[in-house]
């Protein structure tokens, strides 16, 4: 195995499998002159919803802007509240406070780590207008319950998928299951471009329409505009990319799935807690994490094993500076143990086995050492 470097991902090697045709629809988009808002944009639309089974998609600059655009035009504004959880990407909540809404925290479930479900009623009140599950590492949240929850008491679900791309939840597509859905396409995502991308998807007609105004400065027709929106709009070149990279990412969800699958085997002995698969889904890792009560010397030690770790994430949005006004009442024990155990080992598709054998073999080298 030698002294090589295990980085955490490895995007290089990823590229050079599909160069050939990444490169060959690139050269199509700039041969056609057209940039913005074109024919590439529309047929990744339709394959990505198509692949997810929802009706309808709408290309945005990022995930973060996709969340905003969902909260924007469900009318979710000033004195509002939206539950959401605090183990999460910033972004979540940051979509919901840009709005004017205040973001109201829910704890987490002890193995999986998503929304912990039996928290969700006791933190709704007569000003809460919407949910926001949050599918976070590609682990889909129990969603029946979210829904009925939602149906009962008049909310929306606005589904976080942003770290989930093709995770089911009992056989279904995460992002087909609430009024609307946001994904991320960042470089580092399951499905992602080169760039900052995202999409939200909805089975709703007057949304999208509403979606598409939105991302392009309130414009139903070029330069008569209804509204005051944004610029927002995934480009010609971005989604040539994610059309040609969305017919591999059934395959890289699997050997991403084959490597957890190792990870797991292999690590079964030792003191690290591996991610959960609950019945009801089928998790795509996004990133692999663990837990380990001694989280920073573990990741310190990998680190001069020559293997890259990060943390996912190490403060929760509740302990954030930013969001201390927010947050003041927040009592979330869960999320804040899981932020000082979680570790993200390296996973991605290309992964190769003789590295996951490295990586668990010097985590059993820890333990041995430090008993």
């Amino acid at each position: 195995m030698g002294n090589r470097m295990i980085p955490f991902i490895d995007l290089r090697k990823e590229y050079a499998t599909i160069r050939k045709e990444v490169l060959a629809v690139i050269d199509e988009v700039l041969e056609s002159g057209w940039f913005i808002l074109g024919q590439k944009l529309e047929m990744f639309e339709k394959e990505f919803a198509k692949y997810i089974g929802a009706k309808y998609g709408i290309g945005v600059n990022s995930g973060t802007d996709a969340l905003y655009l969902a909260i924007k035009v469900l009318g979710i504004s000033e004195g509002d509240e939206v539950i959401t959880v605090s183990h999460t990407f910033q972004s979540t909540a940051d979509a919901i406070t840009r709005n004017g809404a205040k973001p109201v925290f829910a704890d987490i479930d002890p193995e999986t780590y998503v929304m912990d479900n039996s928290k969700i009623e006791k933190r709704i009140t007569k000003n809460t207008k919407a949910i926001i599950p949050v599918h976070l590492y590609g682990h889909p949240v129990d969603m029946d319950h979210v829904l009925e929850i939602a149906k009962e008491r008049g909310l929306y679900v606005i589904e976080d998928a942003c770290q989930a791309h093709g995770s089911e939840y009992k056989g279904k597509k995460v992002g087909r299951l609430g009024d609307i859905s946001c994904f991320s396409f960042y470089p580092t995502k399951n499905l992602a471009g080169y760039g900052d991308n995202g999409m939200l998807l909805t089975h709703n007609p007057e949304l999208a329409d509403k979606l598409k105004a939105w991302r392009n400065y309130g414009q139903h027709k070029k330069y008569y505009h209804d509204f005051v929106g944004i610029n927002s709009r995934m480009d010609e070149v971005q989604a040539a990319i994610l059309s040609v990279k969305l017919t591999h990412l059934d395959e890289w969800n699997e050997k991403r799935r084959k490597n957890a699958r190792l990870y797991n085997s292999l690590l079964e002995d030792s003191n690290v807690i591996v991610p959960t698969e609950k019945e009801y889904a089928k998790h795509v890792y996004y990133v692999y994490v663990v837990r380990h009560k001694k989280r920073d010397k573990l990741g310190q030690f990998l680190e001069r094993e020559g293997i890259q770790t990060l943390v996912h994430y190490p403060v929760p949005v509740h302990k954030q500076k930013g969001y201390e006004s927010y947050a003041r009442e927040a009592r979330l024990p869960m999320t804040e143990k899981t932020c000082r155990e979680i570790l993200s080992l390296p996973m991605y598709p290309l992964l190769e086995e003789e590295d996951i054998l490295k990586i668990s073999d010097c985590i059993a080298k820890y333990e041995h050492q430090n008993p």
